[in-house]
């Protein structure tokens, strides 16, 4: 779940650069041994999507009309051909106990009102249980999670690490656990509901009014219109809760997120933390260090209930976790929790929703986090570049201002929040996808991350129901249909995709296997297309070029955007970057490592250093020096 008002001011970009100026390294408990790790590659799944082989895509259709994955559809077969495209991570989305639209009640599990649940298969960032899993998902719904267990022992088999979402900012609006472990209370169990606010209240409430649906636009009405026996325009909530977004209102818009109560962290309506606040210079200290600070501390009711979660789910096996709408939440929580987390696993992959660039560092060294998106500046950048009314210009100093925090800044061009890059909305196509892709890759030590379907060029145009075309539905029972034809009825060979599916699948795996084993990718950079911009001719604001190397390996990338031209120019490598990697005058053969197909040659001549390039449309190179 997005937050919708984010504001993209000029002036965030000099408080950045200014911050990355001044900022210090942090202790080594914090930070990560980029040098001697290999990047990491996130394959992002919607669980429920995934092994779905229906193609009916019925408009609101239900689970026996469209159809359902199920966590056993990720074979060994499956997983393996995950990680053979060069994959270390996947994040499962959409697991936890949502509410759904379908009767569970032979199972224990309560009905789901239609009128705060979007979509006929729900949001998955609405949980109703966090101690178990979306009943959709299991072949036996009473075994659902031993059939979750045994898909995270499957991924381990094969290699690879399993993320889970935890959304600590708000619950379903009908939030009850059937699953809780003894002695745990479900949130708002021991609420104090005749105030609007207590520390240890789970929820805020406005005591003297009952909670009123919102009123419904065209196109916008609980399953499509459809009548359905618990569609009565109301919902049974005395006195009503703040919602997800922050609407104190007890009937929410239509454009809040209704189907969700805001979570309270100890702070009060006027802004008021009722916690104890980091002391000066805790941003530097590692999270042993965060984890003592907090041992002898009280802490509001809400930030155990979620320790407690992370850690449950971490005694299951799950590797890492991807959280929804971080910023909303205080940094202190974040460094209570994580702390707690890499006390129990200093492996554990923490990814953070966050789309403030102010707020990045804070939420990386107060708040232990590992990762953040990095959406606001590189992907919405390069997707302008993309559909060709940006400059590559604008893509190096947005490296340059975050250069002391890189590793942390997840790259991404596709995520179930985000159009399709073969929409008609982004790029149109999925070819215009790889130079963009080369750079998101290569570009930094940071993680990167890849839709399910991306790396098939899955275009989102399917209309199942609640939300927009372009993305890839999360709140209905849908197919995929690129994946689908990959997936080849479970066969999971890429049988029904056509040739240039197959092409494009090619480059991902050539290009994300490379990443993952090349020591310049966790070594350094250096930005050589102003350097270019200002001294090559036929160099443009449609290509971008960079170097990485490390002790073993040099690398020079260069990609093409423009859709529609081919460029041929001489390549400049300035001194400074000569002498730094010790190269002699000469001539240096250079091999391109993602088809090995093309080469050149470094010359080095009095003090100048030049590559002949030719390099057709949306064409990328990888040249290492031989």
């Amino acid at each position: 779940m997005r937050n919708k008002f984010i504001v993209l001011i000029s002036t965030v970009f000099l408080i950045l650069t200014s911050c990355a100026n001044k900022a210090q390294k942090q202790s080594s408990e914090n930070t990560l041994a980029v040098n001697d790790q290999k990047k990491k590659v996130v394959y992002q799944v919607f669980t429920r999507l995934f092994g779905n082989t229906n193609t009916t895509n019925k408009p609101w259709g239900t689970i026996e009309e469209n159809g359902v994955g199920k966590f056993n559809d990720f074979t060994n077969k499956a997983l393996t051909e995950i990680k053979d495209l060069g994959v270390t991570h996947i994040w499962y989305t959409g697991v936890l106990h949502h509410d759904v639209i379908r009767d569970y009640t032979a199972y224990g599990i309560s009905n789901d009102d239609p009128d705060v649940v979007k979509g006929r298969a729900g949001s998955p960032y609405a949980v109703k249980d966090y101690y178990n899993v979306n009943p959709d998902l299991a072949v036996h719904v009473e075994n659902r999670l031993e059939e979750f267990q045994a898909l995270i022992d499957r991924t381990h088999n094969a290699g690879l690490k399993v993320i889970i979402d935890i959304v600590p900012n708000h619950v379903a609006r009908n939030y009850k656990s059937i699953s809780k472990p003894n002695g745990v209370k479900d949130f708002g169990e021991e609420d104090d509901t005749s105030v609007t606010y207590h520390v240890n209240n789970n929820f805020y409430y406005n005591p003297k009014a009952s909670f009123k649906v919102p009123v419904w636009e065209e196109g916008y009405l609980p399953l499509g219109g459809e009548q359905h026996p618990l569609i009565d325009g109301k919902f049974d909530e005395n006195p009503a809760k703040w919602t997800g977004n922050g609407s104190r209102l007890s009937q929410p818009n239509m454009g809040d997120w209704y189907e969700t109560v805001k979570v309270n962290y100890g702070v009060s309506p006027e802004g008021k933390k009722d916690f104890d606040e980091l002391p000066a210079g805790f941003d530097n200290k590692g999270y042993k260090a965060h984890f003592e600070f907090w041992k002898d501390k009280t802490v509001p009711n809400s930030w155990i209930k979620f320790k407690d979660i992370a850690l449950y789910w971490l005694e299951k096996g799950v590797d890492g976790f991807r959280f929804d709408m971080a910023e909303m939440v205080p940094v202190e929580f974040w460094s209570y929790m994580n702390s707690a987390i890499k006390m129990k696993n200093p492996e554990t992959f923490l990814l953070a929703e966050v789309y403030n660039p102010a707020l990045y560092r804070d939420y990386i060294k107060k708040g232990k986090m590992d990762y953040l998106y990095d959406k606001v500046q590189l992907y919405d950048t390069i997707k302008h570049v993309v559909q060709g009314y940006g400059k590559t210009d604008n893509i190096p100093p947005i490296f340059e201002g975050l250069k002391d925090i890189e590793h942390h800044m997840l790259h991404f061009l596709e995520n179930h929040d985000e159009q399709r890059l073969a929409s008609p909305d982004f790029a149109g196509q999925a070819e215009k996808g790889k130079p963009a892709m080369v750079v998101s890759a290569t570009a930094t030590t940071a993680p990167t991350m890849v839709y399910f379907g991306q790396e098939v060029g899955e275009d989102g145009s399917e209309e199942t129901g609640y939300g927009d075309p372009t993305r890839t539905s999360i709140f209905d029972y849908a197919g995929v249909p690129a994946h689908q034809r990959w997936m080849n009825n479970g066969a999971f060979d890429g049988g029904q995709l056509t040739e240039e599916e197959k092409a494009l699948r090619d480059f991902y795996k050539r290009l994300l296997n490379f990443t993952i084993q090349s020591p310049a990718l966790t070594g350094e950079y250096r930005d050589i297309h102003s350097y270019n911009r200002k001294n090559t001719k036929n160099y443009n604001d449609k290509l971008l070029s960079f170097v990485r190397w490390s002790n073993e390996e040099k690398l020079i990338i260069i990609s093409n955007f423009d859709a529609n031209k081919e460029y041929s120019f001489n390549l400049k490598l300035p001194e400074s970057l000569i002498d730094k990697w010790g190269l002699k005058h000469g001539k240096y053969q250079l091999k391109d490592m993602l088809y090995n197909q093309y080469s050149s040659n470094l010359t080095i001549h009095k003090d100048q250093a030049s590559i002949p390039i030719t390099i057709h449309p949306l064409e990328s190179f990888i040249l290492k020096v031989q």
